[in-house]
């Protein structure tokens, strides 16, 4: 079993509020410049296109299998990056996640890379694969295949961040030898993490030279310490330094009021991820910076008034606090 060594800190980010009731242009310019202000390392955006009425891949955190009541109204990820990076001039910016297929792959590229350079070296890419059918069927992509597809999309990515004149045939993309510019603010590119827990995505990582993995902090500690053995393992099979591949961790931080913290399970091992009294996720920050989380975002509901966005900053404040314990 891979040995971990226990990290001094972690980095921390926090989502900015750009779905539901509170996605508002105040409350993104007030949430981004709190959270430089406090000295988080980062703002997080991600991406849904649809809210389908009958989604043919039923939402797996719900039991009618529809996504959250929120999820009707989403910003779009880029341009809300865009308007808190012009608003801030420190504090980092990311996806968390991109679904980079329903995208054109050169015009992704150049609106990365544009970002990239007015947010002066900024910005982390989070890229996914994607899983609602509705979602394909409206960006006319076909599901079947997607990962191939996706293999290709990040290739001629990096190609477009990388070379002076690009050129590229393909199965799924063709792009004539061109140049294509901007390139990235960052060298040699946009730092790029992917999702997903199944073995080829652990192993796509590995494969696309991809800075590292960006989970999400789902079920209890266990999965997460395993997903993270595996990639490193997945490394040095590769003979690459599993150093090399960062952890972002993606987190759904939920405080059970005192008087419920009593029927919480007795061992954290057995207890949700970032779910429990405030020691309690506290106590789980320390375990994920012990097994070799780098960075972790915690996904917060800021509701709509200007008290609300306070006592949630408040609350990513206590949060910092235990990230760089």
């Amino acid at each position: 079993m891979l040995q971990f060594l226990q990290k001094l800190s972690v980095k921390l980010g926090i989502t900015l509020p750009q779905s539901g009731k509170s996605a508002t242009k105040e409350n993104i310019l007030k949430v981004a410049q709190s959270a430089e202000n406090s000295g988080i390392d980062s703002l997080w955006v991600f991406e849904r296109l649809l809210w389908p009425l009958k989604p043919q891949t039923p939402y797996p955190a719900s039991k009618d299998g529809l996504l959250p009541e929120e999820y009707q109204v989403i910003y779009d990820p880029l341009q809300t990056l865009g308007f808190a990076s012009a608003k801030t001039s420190k504090i980092q910016i990311g996806t968390c996640i991109l679904d980079i297929l329903f995208h054109n792959p050169v015009i992704l590229a150049k609106s990365l890379a544009t970002l990239d350079n007015l947010s002066d070296g900024r910005l982390i890419a989070g890229f996914g694969l994607g899983w609602m059918k509705d979602e394909f069927q409206a960006s006319n992509i076909p599901f079947e295949k997607r990962g191939k597809r996706y293999d290709e999309l990040i290739e001629l990515i990096k190609k477009m961040w990388l070379e002076d004149i690009v050129s590229f045939s393909g199965v799924y993309y063709n792009l004539p030898p061109s140049k294509v510019g901007p390139k990235p603010k960052q060298k040699p590119y946009i730092p790029f993490f992917l999702g997903g827990f199944s073995p080829q995505s652990l192993s796509r990582i590995i494969k696309t030279d991809a800075n590292g993995w960006l989970g999400a902090a789902v079920g209890q500690r266990d999965i997460i310490k395993k997903t993270i053995e595996s990639i490193k393992s997945k490394a040095l099979e590769a003979n690459k330094n599993p150093k090399k591949f960062e952890i972002i961790l993606l987190s759904y931080p939920q405080i059970v009021k005192e008087d419920l913290a009593d029927n919480m399970p007795e061992h954290d091992h057995q207890r949700q991820l970032m779910r429990g009294s405030l020691d309690q996720i506290g106590s789980d920050i320390q375990y994920l910076k012990s097994v070799g989380v780098d960075h972790l975002i915690t996904s917060l509901t800021f509701g709509n008034g200007s008290k609300d966005i306070e006592k949630t900053m408040d609350m990513a404040k206590q949060f910092q606090e235990f990230a760089k314990a």
